[in-house]
Parts: C-alpha cells; structure tokens; sequence
C-alpha cells in the first residue's frame, strides 16, 4: 500500500508541474489503477479501465489519453494550454488527422513547443489531444506545416502514441 500511494503522490505531481497546481489531485483520484512497465514503473494511469495518462519513458512526462484530456478540459479554463482550429479542420480533428499550422485561429501565448495540450474548436468544444509542434507565434505566422501532432480525436479512439 505503500508503493500506491508514492506512485500516486508522483504522478499527481508530474500533472501540477506539466498542467498547473491542482491538475495531479483533479486528474487522478484516489480510485486510480496504475499499469506497470516490465521494469517495474509505472507507465499507464487507469480509471474504471480507460487510460487516463501515460507515463513517457524517456522524459518521464505525461501523455493523455480521452478521459485524463477530458478531465483537463473540464479543470483547465479557456484559453489555457488549447489550440483552437477553425471550423473548416474541427471534423478532421475531431477524427485524429493532424492540426495544420493553417487551421489555427488562436492559440494560449504561454503553450511551449513539445508540450501536451487540448485542441478545441472556435466554441471550446474539446476535439483532440495532441503535442505542440511550433511555438505559439509560429502556429499563428506559419501557412504551411503542422502545428500538433495528434495523439487521438474525440472520435478516433484512444490510442497511446509517443
């Protein structure tokens, strides 16, 4: 029981440092199962069987899957860590196709390249999670490349891609 409870304490802290104090406590409750990798750490944050976050082994950072990005959305007010597309790119987002820099109608200044965030339409309605690809300047100059890589769409399914 011991173990539990550090390995809750830690990625309850990796979630305060990647998503801002309180994420760790909001987005993984007591009742959370973790998933462990063949060395011994844990790698995947389940609740009542969907995947909440992963672990990623070479930095140690969180990934998101549906749930944990729609706990985020639900904690997380506009227009903290979202990329807003326009309503011609929602569907395909929605659908887990990659957020061109050419979609992008706004942007949180404060997004980092290589950071996880939410990607929302013009109406906050979450449609995807995904890594920033660009700066947020860069999101918004840029006609041409991707801006996030998409890690699933509200109606692609989950799936864990580092």
């Amino acid at each position: 029981m011991p173990e539990l409870k550090s390995h809750l304490l830690r990625v309850r802290t990796i979630a305060d440092y990647q998503f801002g104090r309180g994420a760790g406590e909001y987005l993984f409750p007591d009742s959370v199962e973790f998933q462990m990798s063949t060395t011994d750490k844990v790698r995947q944050i389940m609740l009542n069987n969907n995947r909440l976050a992963t672990i990623r082994a070479h930095d140690g950072m969180l990934t998101l899957g549906i749930e944990g990005a729609r706990k985020l959305h639900e904690l997380i007010k506009y227009p903290r860590l979202r990329v807003v597309v326009n309503s011609d790119a929602a569907p395909f987002v929605a659908k887990g196709k990659t957020a061109f820099a050419k979609h992008i109608v706004s942007v949180d200044a404060e997004i980092r390249a290589g950071e996880e965030i939410l990607v929302v339409d013009e109406n906050d309605r979450l449609l995807a999670s995904g890594k920033a690809l660009l700066s947020p300047p860069e999101m918004l100059a840029f006609k041409k490349g991707i801006a996030v890589d998409i890690r699933w769409g509200v109606e692609s399914g989950d799936r864990d891609k580092e």
